[in-house]
């Protein structure tokens, strides 16, 4: 029996690989609605099937060795004989692992890609893996403070008069045939995939999110940028229409409507390594057969001001990735080819 995006366990996906006969060195197109495993369900799978396995007493070569079978078995892959070293090791998932007892990971040799996954593993001081964590390079790049890594894409954000601006009142031409208003969003997720049908056309997320601008909210600090942004997502997803809120902390902020929030109380747009009007593709299942752009993301940025006791959010800008550059002049920042040491937050692998 074919099996389709729309069923419900993340374990379909490794059983369609099983029955392909792929090895995790052959290609699979990003969207491949039966053999790509999108970043959500690719960490559902891992952490069913390796949360508990034991690496005590293994050498770091052996170490790395057992867990990439683990992975193979978990995916639904043949086990290879020998692991080639391909950049990434997981060409067919796009995707490198990384085993980690300190929250300082450390990528060597190579510059961090927007759409690679980052496959990491909590291990505990007994040598169990106890989390599985899978991110984008581009969620990476915003974590680092350091400074090793100069994020990539920036833009400077100029608020004009008006307090709302649609820069594109249209959505792209790859996206429009999916759209459609007055869309009931009440019993879906934020954070499942985008479909055909369920998608609201970008000028009414405008006039949703156009009641936002004057309102407020407690200040978590200005150390606690990510708190702000999640009082930010809630709002954002209240006025979607949606009854439930969550963040996943993956790009964009709310999959299913394919939006990006960005909270600005500083002109700096900090993009990481996504460039919002390129062609790459973006890691969501294919609609109906065509595959989403990071261009065809839309883009809501609030600009806003803080007295240190709360935040107003002054100004509304919305615009679809080919349109971001045409409002938000763009410049870059170096890009460092050199190891890379990213300290990972405390609360990265969650509770």
């Amino acid at each position: 029996m074919k099996m389709t995006i729309y069923d419900n366990s993340p374990e379909r996906y490794a059983e369609a690989i099983r029955q392909s006969g792929l090895s995790i060195y052959d290609p699979i197109e990003i969207g491949d609605p039966e053999l790509w495993i999108p970043t959500p369900e690719l960490e559902q799978l891992l952490n069913a099937s390796m949360v508990g396995v034991s690496l005590e007493g293994l050498p770091l070569r052996t170490r790395s060795k057992v867990v990439k079978e683990h992975v193979c078995r978990a995916l639904g892959y043949p086990v290879p004989s020998s692991f080639r070293k391909t950049q990434p090791r997981f060409p067919g998932q796009f995707f490198d692992t990384y085993t980690q007892k300190s929250n300082n990971l450390q990528v060597w040799n190579e510059e961090l890609a927007p759409a690679r996954r980052y496959v990491i593993l909590r291990v505990s001081e007994g040598d169990l893996i106890t989390k599985v964590k899978v991110v984008t390079g581009d969620s990476l790049a915003l974590l680092d403070t350091t400074g090793t890594l100069t994020q990539k894409y920036q833009a400077r954000l100029i608020p004009g008069e008006a307090q709302s601006e649609l820069i594109s009142d249209v959505d792209t031409g790859l996206l429009r045939p999916f759209v459609q208003e007055g869309v009931n969003l009440a019993a879906v997720s934020p954070v499942s995939h985008p479909r055909a049908g369920q998608l609201q056309p970008i000028n009414e997320i405008f006039e949703r999110l156009e009641g936002l601008v004057g309102e407020s909210f407690p200040d978590s600090g200005y150390d606690q940028e990510r708190n702000r942004g999640a009082a930010l997502h809630r709002l954002v997803c209240q006025h979607l229409g949606y009854d439930d809120y969550r963040d996943d902390g993956r790009f964009p902020d709310v999959r299913n409507q394919l939006l990006e929030v960005k909270l600005q109380t500083s002109p700096t747009i900090d993009l990481g390594l996504v460039c919002p009007d390129s062609e790459e593709a973006l890691d969501v299942p294919k609609i109906e057969g065509w595959q989403i752009r990071h261009c065809d993301v839309r883009y809501a940025l609030f600009y806003a001001l803080t007295d240190g006791q709360r935040v107003t959010l002054t100004h509304l800008f919305l615009s679809t990735g080919e349109k971001f550059f045409t409002r938000f002049p763009q410049f870059q920042g170096k890009v460092l080819n050199k190891k890379l040491q990213i300290p990972l937050p405390a609360d990265f692998f969650g509770g």
